[in-house]
């Protein structure tokens, strides 16, 4: 082999052994997104992957998007907060073609500030999973609507991906760690739902009440109608909610839905450090004889749930 040969070898050697560039994710984008922003992006890079998670899609969708339901991403009936198996997700991901390097905008309805925790409960299971650059469409779908951007009624088809993704555990806690938490006093555990289930005055599933030595901070204060409210008064907000010097915040609420508002705004628009979503919620936590806060006698309230049902069904 003569020398320049061999200087050509070389250098193709050590092309190959250099890492393959990753992708940039679009320009202007961000974990939150406002429609026009979106629409921008969507010109310039059609590479982003668009997903609906909540609404009727086959009505009216942004063009391009997948349809791909919400349930998808949960767990059983009994336990609709539990993550779903990993064979179960990777097949998801990979038949709506997303790949660790696609850029994902998820979109919700948009119908009130609730919808917007199915939307944070997709991209916070895609993060976990290793999607690298995620999105979510401030106002939903309805906000798209209201900028009067374009609608389609067709449906998109996508090639495959052959992604591989691993589970991390870096933005969850177990029903077991929060056992150990709660037991040492050492975590932030802040309930995202209404002072109503808060207080054990009303419970969807499970005994009520609430974790023992949690805060309520209602996922709602931090929305304008379907609209998450602009950072500067998120962070007033987040101020103002006293909480102790702890090394992990966990957001949790009935099943993991609206827990996953409150985790995308202290995690990902505040970049609050260590702030976890627990999955499974008080559905998990109720299950067993885990240690409350405010929860009423049974007398109490069985008397409450006899009085709601005789006013609902007087229609007072």
């Amino acid at each position: 082999m003569n020398l320049v040969t061999r200087w050509w070898a070389i250098g193709l050697l050590l092309i190959v052994a250099l890492p393959a560039p990753a992708f940039a994710a679009p320009q202007g984008w961000t974990v939150l997104l406002e429609p026009a922003q979106l629409a921008n992006i969507l010109a310039a890079s059609p590479n982003v992957r668009v997903i609906q998670v909540t609404g009727n899609y086959s009505a009216g969708h942004i063009p391009g998007s997948i349809d791909v339901p919400y349930t998808q991403f949960r767990g059983p009936q009994s336990n609709p907060g539990a993550v779903p198996a990993l064979e179960g997700l990777t097949t998801l991901v990979r038949s709506i073609g997303i790949s660790a390097q696609t850029p994902v905008a998820i979109v919700h309805a948009g119908d009130n500030a609730a919808d917007f925790g199915a939307a944070a409960r997709v991209y916070w299971t895609l993060k976990s999973l290793g999607v690298k650059d995620l999105s979510l469409l401030n106002g939903g779908f309805a906000g798209w609507t209201s900028a009067n951007l374009p609608v389609s009624t067709q449906g998109t088809i996508v090639p495959a991906s052959d992604f591989s993704p691993q589970w991390s555990d870096q933005w969850r806690v177990s029903t077991n760690e929060v056992e150990t938490l709660v037991a040492d006093n050492s975590a932030r555990l802040i309930d995202a739902r209404t002072p109503d289930f808060f207080e054990g005055i009303h419970a969807s599933s499970g005994r009520p009440g609430t974790i023992k030595g949690a805060s309520n901070l209602t996922f709602s204060d931090f929305f304008e109608g379907s609209r998450v409210k602009p950072k500067t008064q998120i962070s007033q907000i987040l101020a103002s909610h006293s909480q102790p010097s702890a090394p992990f915040t966990v957001s949790f609420c009935n099943t993991g839905h609206l827990a996953a508002i409150n985790w995308f705004v202290m995690s990902e628009l505040q970049g609050v450090p260590n702030t976890r979503l627990y999955a499974e919620s008080m559905t998990e936590w109720s299950m067993a004889n885990r240690p409350m806060d405010n929860e009423p006698n049974r007398i109490k309230h069985y008397w409450r749930m006899t009085t709601d049902w005789f006013t609902n069904l007087i229609g007072a």
